[in-house]
C-alpha cells in the first residue's frame, strides 16, 4: 500500500497543492457560521484544514485558528492609537498584518509539504480564509489585493461568496448581490463560487432559476413592479419607473458573468449542501490551475524581467558615473598638473593593458554585484541602489 502510494505526489505534482478558499460577504451573511462548518465537515473526514482568521473585529470564534490577525494586531489599540473608526481600524490593522504576508506564507507553504521529521503528519488539502464582514475593507483594499495576490501565487485560490438567501428574495436586492459579487470576480481575477446560505429558512432554487432562466427573472421582476415594492408612485404599471428599467438592463448584463459562476445553497445550521460545495471548490481548483495559473505565471515573469531590466540599467548607469568619476579624479582642484610638453604618451601596449585591466575590473565589479542581487532576488533589498554595495565592500 505504501510502495503505490509513493510516486502519486511525484506524478501529480501542483495538484497536490492545497485549495485555498477564501470566504467573502455581506455583514450578516452567515460567513463565521459557514466557516465552522466547513471547517467540521473537513475534520470528520479526517482531512483537518489550515484555518487563517483576517477578521480583527470578531470578538468570538466558534472555531480554532491556526493563523489569526488578532494575535498579530490589537484591533481597539489600533484605533485608540491612530484616532479611526471601526472600518479605518479595520484597514489599518489588515495594513499592518499585510507586512507578515511572508511569514504567512512560509507557514503555509510548510504545512503543504510532507515533513521529513514526522512522516505520519498529512499534509494540508485546504486552507480556509475568513474575512472582514466589512467586505469593502478587504476587497478594496490595497492590503486585501496583496493577501489575495500572494495566496494565489502560490496555491490555488478559490472564492466563495457568501449570500443571505432569505435577504435575496426581491429582486432588487438579489440584483445588488450579483453586482457585487461580479465586481469582486473581475476585481480578484479568481474563480468564484456563489454560496446561497441559510437554505433552512429559504430554499435557494428561486435564485437559481434567475441566473438560468432570463424569463423568470422578468417575471418575479414584473411582480414586484405591480406589488410596488420599489416604491413608485401609485398607480404605475408594470416596466415602468426607473429601478424596473435598471434592474431590466442589469439582468441581461449579468448573463454572461452567470455562466462563469459555480452556484451552490448551504445551510450552515444543518449541514445541508456542504458535500456539493466541495465539490464546486474541486472544479473551481482545476479551473485556477488551467486558465487562471498561466496567467499568474506570465505576469510574474513579466514582473521579474522588468525589475532584471531596471537593475541593469541601473548598474550601467552607475557603471558610466563610475568612469566620468575616475576621469575627473585625474584633474581634481589641488592635484600637480603636467604641463603638455612633460607628459610622456603611452605606448599602444602600455595603452592597450590598461583600457584591458579597465574592462576587467569593470567585469569583475559587475559580477560580484549581480551575483549579491540573486542572493536578494525575493526580498525589496534587490532595489537597493548599487552605490551602497560599492560602499559596503570597502
Amino acid at each position: 500500500m505504501d510502495s503505490s502510494s509513493t510516486p502519486t505526489p511525484a506524478s501529480d505534482g501542483p495538484s497536490e497543492q492545497p485549495v485555498v478558499v477564501v470566504c467573502v460577504g455581506m455583514a450578516g451573511a452567515g460567513k463565521t457560521t459557514f466557516m465552522q462548518r466547513i471547517n467540521a465537515h473537513l475534520h470528520a473526514k479526517k482531512e483537518p484544514p489550515y484555518v487563517v482568521n483576517l477578521d480583527p473585529a470578531v470578538t468570538y470564534s466558534p472555531y480554532q485558528s491556526n493563523i489569526d490577525i488578532r494575535d498579530s494586531v490589537n484591533y481597539k489599540k489600533v484605533m485608540e492609537e491612530y484616532n479611526l473608526g471601526p472600518n479605518g481600524g479595520i484597514m489599518t490593522a489588515l495594513n499592518l498584518f499585510t507586512t507578515k504576508v511572508d511569514q504567512v506564507l512560509g507557514l503555509l507553504e510548510k504545512r503543504a509539504a510532507p515533513d521529513p521529521e514526522n512522516p505520519s503528519r498529512k499534509p494540508i488539502k485546504h486552507i480556509l480564509v475568513d474575512t472582514p464582514g466589512q467586505i469593502e475593507a478587504f476587497v478594496w483594499s490595497a492590503s486585501g489585493s496583496i493577501l489575495l495576490d500572494s495566496l494565489a501565487s502560490s496555491f490555488p485560490t478559490v472564492i466563495a461568496y457568501i449570500v443571505d438567501t432569505p435577504r435575496t428574495s426581491s429582486t432588487s436586492t438579489f440584483m445588488s448581490n450579483m453586482l457585487y459579487a461580479c465586481s469582486i470576480l473581475y476585481k480578484t481575477k479568481l474563480p468564484m463560487i456563489i454560496v446561497f446560505n441559510k437554505t433552512d429558512v429559504k430554499d435557494a432554487s428561486f435564485a437559481k432559476e434567475w441566473m438560468t432562466d432570463y424569463e423568470a427573472f422578468q417575471e418575479a421582476l414584473d411582480n414586484d413592479q405591480n406589488s410596488n415594492a420599489f416604491g413608485g408612485q401609485e398607480g404605475e404599471g408594470a416596466g415602468s419607473g426607473y429601478m424596473g428599467s435598471l434592474l431590466n438592463s442589469m439582468s441581461l448584463m449579468l448573463e454572461e458573468f452567470y455562466s462563469h459562476l459555480s452556484v451552490v445553497g448551504v445551510s450552515s445550521v444543518q449541514g445541508t449542501g456542504i458535500d456539493e460545495f466541495f465539490e464546486a471548490v474541486k472544479e473551481k481548483a482545476d479551473e485556477f490551475r488551467r486558465d487562471y495559473q498561466p496567467e499568474l505565471d506570465r505576469k510574474r515573469a513579466e514582473r521579474e524581467e522588468v525589475k532584471k531590466k531596471q537593475r541593469e540599467k541601473e548598474l550601467d548607469k552607475m557603471m558610466k558615473g563610475m568612469s566620468m568619476g575616475n576621469v575627473a579624479s585625474t584633474s581634481a582642484p589641488g592635484d600637480i598638473k603636467l604641463e603638455d610638453d612633460d607628459m610622456e604618451p603611452l605606448s599602444p601596449d602600455e595603452a592597450s593593458e590598461d583600457e584591458l585591466d579597465d574592462e576587467q575590473d569593470r567585469e569583475g565589479l559587475q559580477a560580484r554585484y549581480e551575483a549579491s542581487m540573486l542572493h536578494q532576488e525575493d526580498s525589496t533589498a534587490a532595489d537597493a541602489s548599487f552605490a551602497k554595495y560599492l560602499h559596503s565592500q570597502r
